[in-house]
């Protein structure tokens, strides 16, 4: 259901890109790229410092030395801080006043700190990639434009001022963790995350090579949409296991490969391949469409190593860089009609989805917390949910205990749920609703993959329980 919701999104969005690329829109969309960039810039930078508590909750409070808005981590911050600078550089490229490109120049290095906050490495390839694609085309606008156009061509700032910032970057990367302090000492610089990378179990090669194991196991058909948390936790490998809950290959095409098979991944991923390439967009002219190409390359990049396209602000901003660039230089013929219905349906669905997200939060939340229609039977009040049925039957499963009369109602629940997310207390769950039932076989062998997947979980909840090893744990 949330796969044909977010597709069905970005497909709507794309009409609305594409009557906008046909009714100068692109403006719109620069600035609103630019404002939601800025503003979550000022509160990275808040969090950065610790000084975003007094906003709480309109935004987190994370540890100092930490930034990321309102967009949950770093590198979705990151992408959003991209996204923000190649629209400014559309804005400054569109000769507005003396004193609009002084304001969009300072926007711009406001957006470099906010990078430099977020340690990202992922935003750094981004920027290189945006300011050496911006400095390629400044010195083609400056090479190829007759000598009469000269003054009404669209202009970006200077090649070499472009790549200037750059050791603008490092430099900010270098200085803003010496203004800050953490509980702990120094916070981490991103010249340090650039040096050590991430913890050995938390290493993308060791995710990437446990995905890779999976995709062998099922090259062809996959192991269907959303199990990839499940097919983690259910297999054993023969090297190094990555320690979290794997609910994304962090990498598109092969996630894709594994939830849906090689075929449908070569299929989907070459196809937008072919895409682009007949689009050349190395050849691209128009204005609105490099602009749109800087975006989706950002996300595009970004998908290559994690999943921006699991968030909704990122959705729409792929499907209207879509519908931008699809029709070809001249637009598309969209009738308004068809695009405000577009936008309609986008509305309504939006909003239907945060009033079912507002309702099937209340579970979750303190009852003194919850909106005063839930404070009581809230578990019943949110079931039949559109779309959140997997959230709240984690819940309902969470804060239910197993009992002899209720094991063969939770043993169904945890089997679901487990495919949703195999987590320590699911999977507890699952143990005890199946020796309730008498299926002892069974719950020893969810024991023998808690105890691999979860070691440290696994022998705390023996110690909890006070259970010995020839209770549950797995056969030698």
């Amino acid at each position: 259901m949330a796969a044909c919701v977010a597709a069905g999104g970005v497909g709507i969005a794309a009409l609305v890109g594409a009557r906008m690329a046909g009714s100068g829109g692109a403006s719109a969309l620069a600035r609103g790229i630019l404002a939601a960039g800025l503003i979550s810039a000022v509160l990275g930078l808040l969090q950065y410092y610790g000084q975003a508590e007094w906003l709480s909750p309109w935004t987190s409070s994370p540890p100092v030395g930490q930034a990321y808005g309102n967009l949950r981590q770093r590198n979705q911050f990151a992408t959003l801080i991209s996204m923000a600078c190649v629209a400014a550089l559309w804005l400054y490229a569109a000769r507005p006043p003396a004193g609009v490109r002084r304001w969009l120049i300072a926007s711009v290095l406001l957006l470099l700190v906010a990078a430099g906050a977020s340690t990202s490495r992922t935003g750094l390839l981004q920027l290189l990639c945006i300011f050496g694609g911006a400095a390629f085309i400044s010195r083609r606008e400056r090479s190829s434009a007759p000598a009469e156009e000269a003054g009404t061509s669209r202009r970006l700032p200077p090649p070499g001022l472009l790549l200037a910032t750059i050791p603008l970057y490092f430099t900010i990367a270098w200085l803003l963790p010496q203004l800050a302090t953490g509980g702990d000492g120094p916070v981490e610089s991103m010249l340090q995350r650039l040096q050590t990378g991430a913890p050995q179990d938390h290493s993308r090669l060791i995710l990437w090579r446990n995905v890779l194991a999976l995709i062998a196991q099922h090259p062809l058909t996959g192991w269907g949409w959303g199990e990839l948390s499940f097919a983690h936790y259910s297999t054993h490998y023969g090297g190094p296991r990555f320690v979290e809950i794997l609910d994304n290959a962090h990498n598109l095409p092969l996630h894709l490969a594994v939830e849906l098979g090689i075929p449908a991944a070569v299929l989907i991923c070459g196809g937008f391949l072919w895409m682009v390439l007949a689009a050349r967009p190395w050849r691209e002219r128009d204005p609105a469409r490099l602009m749109a190409w800087g975006m989706l390359g950002a996300i595009v990049l970004h998908s290559l190593l994690e999943y921006p396209l699991w968030y909704g602000p990122f959705q729409l901003v792929f499907g209207l860089c879509l519908g931008i660039l699809w029709p070809g230089a001249g637009g598309v013929a969209v009738r308004p009609a068809l695009s405000s219905l577009a936008a309609g349906v986008m509305l309504a669905v939006v909003g239907l989805a945060s009033w079912d997200y507002v309702r099937v939060s209340q579970i979750y939340l303190p009852p003194d917390e919850r909106l005063s229609a839930y404070r009581q039977d809230t578990l019943a009040k949110v079931r039949g949910t559109w779309f959140f049925g997997r959230q709240a039957e984690f819940a309902e499963l969470t804060l239910t205990t197993v009992t002899p009369a209720n094991a063969a109602d939770m043993h169904s629940l945890a089997q679901r749920v487990i495919h949703f997310s195999p987590e320590p207390r699911v999977i507890v769950k699952l143990i005890e609703s199946a020796k309730l039932l008498g299926r002892e076989s069974e719950a020893r062998a969810q024991a023998e993959r808690f105890s691999d997947a979860f070691p440290q979980e696994f022998a705390h909840w023996l110690k909890e329980a006070d259970r010995g090893p020839e209770q549950l744990a797995p056969p030698p």
